[in-house]
């Protein structure tokens, strides 16, 4: 074994935003005039603090947090066009059949409210300069803190019609193509960036108990190899090394009894071009999908990088060290350690203004993923 095996560390990307960040991007929500340079240097400094933070807790590859963003997928009304509007909320089908729980939620703020636009028109590009300084300011913040690595978080084509409804297209696909089409844009400037492009699928998850909760499961699945199907056609010239993707379901507090096992959707997953795979394997109706992995080991393809949340993103608890080393030693026995990262279930920072977990807990949990990688690195010493 090498000596000098390391596990990475990195996370899903989305991190808690400061009161400043959180009210400009709310008055740029309500149509308010926003003074663009105060906009841009409030997301700067905010970055730069973010990166400093996760290269002092031991993140390996770290993000700009999402700090520009209301969300991971409405973002994109800001940078194409064709969305307007807002659209009728879909609760996820645990919720509805809690609803004592679910009122409390709501009431307990549980439940964000923002702007969910609709696609009604044609989608192409508006302008990629909010992208742009999302770019500058991270790769700034990296050099300056010392980041081994970066990646930076995009909507997959799934993702955006499962939070954007379709209103113009003639039906789904045709919806999928457009999405394909327009937001490889993106794609490519993050990949000619020097970053590793992280592309977010919850829709793969997330939409059997919200989008698709009334089809069929043949057809759920149908729709979402659909959504692979997309997904890779936008990024048809982009390096699968240069890529990785998000699957999970849903990054809130609920009971999660509806979602889809991992078995069912895995072989499709695994059809998708990116090379690394985060996936939840902390929250308690997770913590098993390792048997998962191992039991269809032989559906894995032997160059995918599996990078198992090893922290869970809706609690305060900060994992013991020797508990992340455990979650990542499953892994590493499986299909070898040198094919494993530490990652994190979800986002901390989902979206603007909302978060579970405190920031500086967010931080701690960080250190502790560090420690634990180092310890599961020595397990694999000789």
């Amino acid at each position: 074994m090498n000596q000098r095996l390391h596990f990475p560390t990195t996370h899903v990307g989305s991190l808690p935003r400061s009161q400043a960040v959180v009210e400009q991007i709310f008055a740029r929500e309500r149509g308010e005039a926003v003074d663009e340079s105060v906009f841009n240097e409030t997301m700067r400094q905010a970055v730069d603090e973010a990166v400093r933070r996760q290269v002092q807790s031991g993140i390996d590859v770290v993000s700009d947090g999402e700090m520009s963003k209301i969300s991971y997928a409405t973002y994109i009304k800001d940078r194409y066009t064709g969305f307007d509007g807002d659209s009728d909320r879909r609760t996820p089908a645990d919720l509805l059949d809690y609803p004592g729980f679910m009122k409390r939620l709501a009431s307990a703020g549980g439940t964000p409210t923002y702007r969910r636009p609709c696609c009604v028109g044609p989608i192409q590009v508006k302008s990629l300069l909010p992208l742009e300084h999302d770019i500058a300011h991270v790769k700034a913040a990296a050099q300056k803190h010392g980041a081994k690595a970066v990646f930076m978080n995009a909507a997959s084509p799934g993702v955006v019609a499962l939070f954007q409804p379709n209103r113009h297209y003639q039906d789904d696909d045709q919806y999928l193509q457009a999405l394909a089409h327009a937001l490889r844009h993106e794609y490519h400037a993050i990949v000619d960036a020097g970053l590793i492009l992280q592309l977010d699928s919850p829709d793969l998850g997330l939409g059997r108990h919200m989008m698709y909760k009334d089809l069929e499961e043949a057809e759920y699945l149908r729709r979402i190899e659909r959504h692979v199907e997309a997904l890779n056609e936008a990024l048809v010239a982009v390096p699968a090394d240069r890529v990785r993707m998000h699957v999970c379901w849903g990054n809130y507090e609920g009971p999660h009894h509806k979602d889809v096992p991992l078995s069912t959707i895995l072989p499709i997953v695994m059809k998708a071009k990116p090379q690394a795979l985060l996936f939840e394997t902390s929250n308690p109706r997770h913590a098993h999908e390792w048997e998962t992995i191992a039991e269809m080991r032989h559906q894995i393809p032997d160059d995918k990088i599996l990078i198992p949340g090893v922290l869970d993103s809706t609690t305060n608890f900060v994992e013991h060290p020797r508990l992340v080393a455990q979650r990542l030693q499953r892994f590493a026995d499986i299909v070898g350690p040198e094919r494993v990262m530490a990652g994190t279930d979800c986002g901390f920072g989902t979206f603007a203004g909302f978060g579970a977990v405190d920031a500086d807990i967010v931080y701690a949990k960080f250190a502790a993923m560090a420690d634990g990688a180092a310890i599961a690195s020595q397990r694999y010493a000789p």
